[in-house]
C-alpha cells in the first residue's frame, strides 16, 4: 500500500493578463463561473458547485503569464511537514508558512517547482456556502484538473511524483515516437494534474467539470453560438474516460469543458499507455475533430513569462 501524498486536492488556478476586462467578461458571462471578491487589482472566481473559496483568480499584468497553482492539504502539520521536505530536498522556497491573506484565509505557504511555476499549498481555508447544480444547468461545479507543457516533461513528472508525491495514473504515446502526456493524481481522482511535452513551459489547458453529459453539451454548444473559437470536441478520451470540449479564453489559454472524469484505486490502479494514433483511444466517440496540428499548436500556447517570479499576493 503506497501513502496518499500531503496534498489532497486541486484548490485553483492563478493567472494574469495585459486585457484583464475582456477576460473578465469572459469567465463571468460565458464560462458561468462567479465573482466573489477582489483585492487590489486581482479578482477571485467561484464554482457554484464547489465549496472552494474560489477556483480562478485574475491578474492585470504586461504580459500573459501563469501566477500560481495552489493545491490543499489535510493540516497545519502537513503544510510544515512538506514544507521541510521541499527545503532538505533543495526545492526554492518562496514565503514560509502563514496566514494566507486571500479569501476564505487558510495556513500555507509558496515555492517553485522544477521548471519555475509557482505552488501554493494550503490548509484550513474557510469552505464557500456552495450549491446542487440544477439540471440542465451549463456552468462549472468544480476546478477538475490543470494540465501544464514543459520542455523537460519526464523531468517534471519525476519532480512531482518525488516531492509532491503524486501518483501515474496513464499516460499517451504517439505510436513508436514515444510518450508525450503523462496524468497524475494526488487522490482517487484519475488525475488532478496532467504533463505534456512541448516546445516551452507553458498552459496547456485548465479544466472545469461539469454536472452531468447533458450539461456538459449545453454548455458546449452555449460556447459555440456565443462564436467563442473551439479548438478540440466535443469527444471522450480513453485515457480518464472523460468528456472534452476545448476553447480558447480570451487571453489565448486554453479551457476545457468535461464531465465524468474517472475515480480510480488508489493502490489498485496500474498505468496503461494510449495510442493516440489509434483513434478510438483519443475520441471513444469519434464525434471530434482530430488531434492535429491546429489543436497542438494552440495548446502549446504562448511560453509562460511567470517562471521563477512570484506575484503578488
Amino acid at each position: 500500500m503506497t501513502a496518499k501524498p500531503l496534498i489532497t486536492h486541486l484548490r485553483h488556478v492563478g493567472i494574469a493578463m495585459p486585457d484583464l476586462d475582456r477576460q473578465l467578461a469572459f469567465y463571468r458571462d460565458l464560462w458561468g463561473l462567479t465573482p466573489v471578491a477582489d483585492d487590489t487589482g486581482v479578482h477571485f472566481l467561484a464554482a457554484e458547485g464547489s465549496p472552494e473559496q474560489y477556483v480562478v483568480r485574475l491578474r492585470k499584468d504586461d504580459q500573459k503569464r501563469l501566477d500560481l497553482v495552489s493545491f490543499g492539504a489535510a493540516s497545519v502539520e502537513d503544510v510544515h511537514t512538506l514544507c521541510e521536505r521541499l527545503r532538505t530536498a533543495g526545492v526554492r522556497i518562496i514565503s514560509e508558512p502563514d496566514d494566507v491573506d486571500t479569501p476564505g484565509g487558510g495556513y500555507g505557504f509558496r515555492f517553485f517547482d522544477c521548471d519555475g511555476r509557482v505552488i501554493e499549498v494550503s490548509t484550513d481555508v474557510a469552505t464557500r456556502a456552495f450549491r446542487r447544480i440544477e439540471e440542465h444547468e451549463s456552468i462549472p461545479v468544480r476546478l477538475s484538473h490543470f494540465v501544464i507543457n514543459s520542455a523537460n516533461p519526464e523531468q517534471t513528472v519525476a519532480w512531482y511524483v518525488e516531492h509532491l508525491g503524486f501518483k501515474l495514473s496513464d499516460s499517451l504515446c504517439m505510436g513508436d515516437r514515444g510518450e508525450f502526456m503523462w496524468f497524475l493524481r494526488c487522490n482517487d481522482w484519475h488525475h488532478s494534474l496532467a504533463v505534456s511535452r512541448g516546445p516551452h513551459h507553458a498552459v496547456n489547458h485548465i479544466s472545469f467539470e461539469l454536472r452531468g453529459l447533458d450539461e456538459y453539451m449545453r454548455g458546449t454548444g452555449r460556447l459555440l453560438r456565443a462564436g467563442v473559437q473551439k479548438i478540440w470536441g466535443p469527444g471522450r478520451h480513453k485515457a480518464g474516460d472523460n468528456t472534452y470540449s476545448y476553447f480558447f479564453d480570451k487571453a489565448g489559454n486554453t479551457v476545457e469543458y468535461t464531465t465524468e472524469l474517472q475515480l480510480v484505486d488508489w493502490d489498485e490502479w496500474h498505468p496503461s499507455v494510449f495510442d493516440v494514433f489509434k483513434p478510438d483511444f483519443i475520441d471513444q466517440w469519434g464525434t471530434s475533430n482530430p488531434m492535429n496540428e491546429f489543436v497542438s499548436k494552440w495548446m502549446h500556447n504562448d511560453p509562460d513569462r511567470g517562471l521563477f517570479v512570484a506575484p503578488p499576493l
